[in-house]
């Protein structure tokens, strides 16, 4: 089959390994276009240095960079290998960074990316010019190595043209035609190529192209500093371009590469230097090529000392030449990958670095080919995830330079972001304030992490300090504050949860198709479901409450959910969605004496008859219109409270004033997590992605085979029967041995799982974590050990829930 009629805007690495694995899927009615000449276009891939790290945080990343170095390795042109694999060592200067080195091993490991720790005489071995006196430890990933970029292009080029994929040189993009909401063509300055699917991996100009289409796309090029030496005389001789590894200093924003008897020298560690993308000059305009600015040598004074400090050979040597090169960056580190929700059939692939290229070209190819991607989980790259206010121009620039400046940092997992910042407040915020809150940010939010106002709470508890690393944005007070909830009841901020609205006669028909439940039920229903990829992977957790035979409201995790719901609206108008998180908040009012709270304030009975376990309600609570459903997050009685913004702290007053009598408090995010892993409820994007099918993730509960089809269903239905891995209960005896997420999970010396959420159960007295592992470990009894950091961490196969497994405090 040829397919659709394709074009790909941008022959970069992307723009190739995109044309190469789509035309490999079948589909050869594909042009790809560029303003420059091929196979060095004049982008970033023209000057990249490319060095290739695998390590990375993101597990998506990092299979990506895998799957990169796999298919570079496999590619040649006329003899000449696309990949030198020389391996990456990272080496540190600092106790922080030998610590932050054992943690990104552990990374990978949990990744399934073979690495070492190394002594400071291993990395000497490793790479001799390295200053034995200022390295203290390092960390080594033997598959690693230098990608050559152009002729990684030139080799997928060839590959994609013997299939019948048509390049493009010198054709400069002008405008994309559309019809009826759906692109129709590509106009350039030689003329229109009709076109079905546009594909924009236009790199640095990226936000250019998708201004064409009315997209605003969150992607700022900033200037990125990288040197070459002349010759390094204890390099002389050296015939090979590269045969030590490729090496980073992170402490000092620096990262090396062999260059036959030179060195290439990047550097991260200058200001930002961002541009627009309107201001890049043409091909034709610059000197050497639009992506290289003018090297600043003032910029690059402080490297080079550090340079010749780790490299004491450079003192020898001198920069000879050297860029500010453009390269892309985000707000959140990540790609933006996916369909423009406004236009069908333009989809962007950007911000991709050399590193993930043909790793974000197979997941594009099977994107577009097969209407979903198998072999990536993509949720933290989709264009779609963000906010509005997180498109704003203010915003991305700030943000996209924090990210150029941390590249290199430490960054803890709850460290708060910068500027610009607060954003969003809730109408409790004033009120959250004066008890003393001390806040991080979600989704723009800003969210309670504790209160100081409870401090007097922690007197004669017995709350052990977790150590060091988990003991960041933590205190005793969220120990107490959990405690407090489980023995009264507490109040919790719960407007940062996304709140959509489905309404009209068609919508619960629509419901239906989308969701793996049986939602449309009587009015005053919750129901907990998911919404699940064609695949059968899990693209959400969700409730759904039917307030009214044509209404409903969706708990929902993100803008991907309204992204997902939008796409899938019927034509004829009969279904209506809308977000109406920004005009409403909510309060979780949980605990056992939250009734003795609640039912004074109304004349609806809030009984454990009058409003059941997942079901809801219209009432009034003092003066305060509220939409009331009787669910939990932390296990205990209680109620989620709805109302609009405008009437939001008088909610909280009213229920304030009842609630601190009884020995009520109001609490924050960490006493929530600790409380909800005890109950054993998943978080998606964290203990579940779209790589994860309900029965391995235990939500095989909120599927209802029996139903009518839905979305995924059939995937399922393969699946159910062949279940590997389960998203498995740990129970942590040592109290300090409190681990964060994303370490490995072993089996003996065999890395075969990682955790995903974590926290110490202060109720059960033990430490919790959550962990993908094979079905073979997951008997309750079992033992492993988990890696965090130089530490091996006993854990036990538990069963879950850890607390109130009879469900009584719920429905009570």
């Amino acid at each position: 089959m040829a397919g659709p009629r394709v074009v790909i805007i941008g022959a970069g690495v992307v723009g190739a390994a995109l044309a190469d694995e789509i035309s490999a899927r079948g589909w050869t009615e594909v042009t790809v276009v560029d303003q420059g000449p091929l196979p060095a276009t004049g982008g970033s891939s023209s000057h990249a240095p490319g060095l290739v790290f695998q390590t990375n945080p993101s597990k998506t990343m990092t299979e990506m960079a895998r799957y990169t170095v796999e298919k570079f390795c496999s590619l040649d042109v006329d003899g000449q290998p696309c990949f030198l694999q020389v391996g990456g060592l990272e080496v540190a200067t600092t106790p922080e960074r030998v610590t932050e080195l054992q943690r990104r091993h552990g990374w990978l490991a949990s990744w399934g990316i073979e690495s070492r720790l190394l002594s400071t005489e291993e990395c000497v071995e490793q790479h001799p010019l390295v200053n034995p006196d200022k390295v203290l430890a390092g960390l080594l990933v033997p598959t690693d190595g230098l990608a050559k970029a152009v002729l990684a292009v030139e080799a997928q080029i060839r590959r994609a043209t013997e299939r019948g994929v048509r390049f493009l040189a010198r054709h400069e993009v002008l405008d994309i035609q559309r019809a009826d909401g759906e692109v129709t063509g590509v106009v350039t300055d030689q003329g229109e190529i009709p076109a079905d699917i546009v594909v924009c991996c236009a790199g640095i100009w990226g936000p250019k192209i998708a201004r064409m289409v009315g997209m605003n796309l969150p992607l700022t090029p900033l200037g990125h500093q990288l040197a070459w030496t002349g010759p390094v005389p204890a390099l002389a001789g050296q015939t090979q371009e590269a045969v030590r590894p490729i090496l980073r200093h992170q402490d000092a924003d620096l990262y090396y590469r062999d260059r036959f008897d030179g060195l290439g020298i990047g550097y991260y560690g200058h200001r930002p230097m961002p541009i627009s993308a309107d201001d890049i000059l043409s091909v034709d305009e610059a000197e050497e090529m639009p992506s290289v600015l003018k090297f600043t040598e003032e910029d690059f004074e402080e490297a080079w000392s550090e340079t010749q400090s780790l490299l004491p050979a450079t003192k020898d040597a001198k920069v000879e030449e050297g860029i500010n090169g453009l390269f892309s960056f985000t707000t959140d580190g990540l790609p933006l990958l996916g369909e423009s929700p406004d236009v069908k059939g333009f989809w962007v692939a950007e911000a991709v670095w050399v590193t993930h290229s043909a790793g974000v070209g197979r997941a594009m190819a099977e994107w577009l080919v097969d209407g979903y991607c198998s072999s990536f989980d993509l949720h933290e790259c989709d264009v779609n995830r963000f906010e509005p206010h997180q498109l704003s121009p203010e915003y991305v620039l700030a943000r996209d330079c924090q990210n150029f400046v941390e590249v290199y940092d430490i960054l803890h997992p709850l460290q708060p972001s910068g500027d610009p910042r607060p954003i969003r407040t809730s109408p409790f915020h004033a009120r959250q304030q004066e008890l003393g809150a001390f806040f991080l940010e979600a989704n723009g939010w800003e969210r309670p992490q504790w209160y100081e106002a409870n401090a007097g709470l922690v007197e004669g508890r017995s709350i052990v300090t977790p150590n060091d690393w988990a003991a960041r944005y933590w205190s005793p007070i969220v120990a107490a504050e959990a405690q407090t909830t489980r023995e009264t009841v507490a109040m919790y901020d719960m407007t940062a949860l996304k709140r959509l609205e489905v309404s009209g006669r068609g919508a619960g028909e629509f419901l239906e198709r989308l969701c793996t439940g049986k939602v449309a039920k009587s009015v005053g229903s919750v129901t907990y479901t998911l919404l699940l990829d064609h695949d059968g992977g899990i693209r959400s957790d969700i409730t759904v409450a039917r307030l009214a035979p044509d209404l409903f409201q969706v708990g929902a995790n993100g803008n991907l959910d309204l992204d997902w719901f939008t796409r899938h609206l019927p034509a004829d108008g009969t279904v209506q969605v809308r977000d109406i998180t920004p005009g409403t908040c909510c309060i979780g009012l949980w605990g056992p004496r939250a009734r003795d709270v609640l039912q004074p304030l109304t004349d609806a009975d809030f009984s454990a008859t009058g409003l059941k376990y997942f079901r809801a309600k219209r009432a009034h609570i003092g003066s305060v219109p509220v939409t009331a459903m009787r669910l939990s997050y932390v296990g205990e009685l209680g109620w989620e409270l709805y109302t609009t913004a405008d009437l939001g702290q008088k909610l909280w007053d009213t229920l304030w004033q009842a609630a601190e009598p009884l020995g009520g408090i109001a609490a924050g995010r960490g006493a929530f997590n600790s409380l909800r892993l005890e109950k054993g409820y998943r978080s998606f994007g964290t203990d579940m992605t779209y790589e994860h099918d309900p029965y391995e993730a235990g939500v095989g509960f909120a599927v209802k085979l029996d139903k009518d089809d839905f979305i995924g269903k059939a995937a399922l239905e393969r699946r159910k029967a062949d279940v590997r891995r389960k998203l498995t209960c740990l129970t942590i005896d040592d109290p300090r041995a409190v681990v964060m997420g994303k370490e490995p999970v072993y089996d003996g010396d065999c890395a075969v799982g990682y955790v995903t959420s974590a926290a110490y159960g202060y109720t059960i007295g033990k430490g919790i974590a959550y962990a993908w592992l094979p079905t073979e470990l997951t008997t309750p009894g079992t033992t492993v050990h988990i890696g965090y950091f130089d530490q091996s961490v006993e854990a036990v196969v538990a069963e879950e829930p850890l607390f109130d497994p009879t469900m009584s405090r719920l429905r009570g």
